[in-house]
């Protein structure tokens, strides 16, 4: 587990902490551009901090649960189905799409709308193409039950529960 944990750690860094963070920042030096009105940009505060909380949250559930890590290369031996996952087949990719809109709106940066519109639609292909027959393949009915009870995109308002 200890190999799986430091595994999801360094996923979590590498790759939505360098979508949601790195080219952000290349793409605006971190600087604002507009002047638009500030209870908009101040509502750009809370996408980013809901996308991080979601995000650790979502992230933690993998060695323990999962007994693998969010990454590709390791992936879980075992459904993850709690937390965020009971509302959400894909929440650490809707939170990092959050994060990216949050920051928008925050630094008046209509590049990261654009840029985030991009996220999602490479995202929603690579989950489409390749991560979700793979959990078909790996997980079985287990998968399918789960996949036919939780979308992906749009969180359920109530909490699965597998009967």
């Amino acid at each position: 587990m200890a190999t799986a944990a430091f595994g999801s750690a360094a996923f979590l860094v590498l790759v939505p902490g360098g979508a949601a963070v790195l080219v952000p920042w290349a793409l605006t030096d971190g600087r604002r551009a507009g002047q638009w009105w500030l209870p908009v940009r101040l509502a750009g505060l809370l996408p980013p901090a809901a996308g991080a909380a979601v995000s650790l949250e979502a992230f933690t559930r993998f060695a323990p649960q999962g007994l693998g890590t969010p990454a590709p290369v390791a992936p879980p031996a075992r459904l993850v189905v709690s937390g965020p996952y009971r509302h959400l087949r894909n929440p650490i990719y809707v939170a990092v799409v959050g994060v990216l809109c949050g920051q928008g709106l925050l630094l008046a940066r209509p590049v990261l709308f654009a840029y985030a519109a991009g996220t999602w639609a490479l995202t929603w292909a690579f989950v489409r193409w390749y991560e979700e027959p793979g959990l078909v393949r790996r997980l079985g009915a287990d998968y399918e039950r789960y996949r036919r009870a939780v979308p992906a995109w749009v969180p359920r308002p109530t909490p699965w529960q597998d009967a």
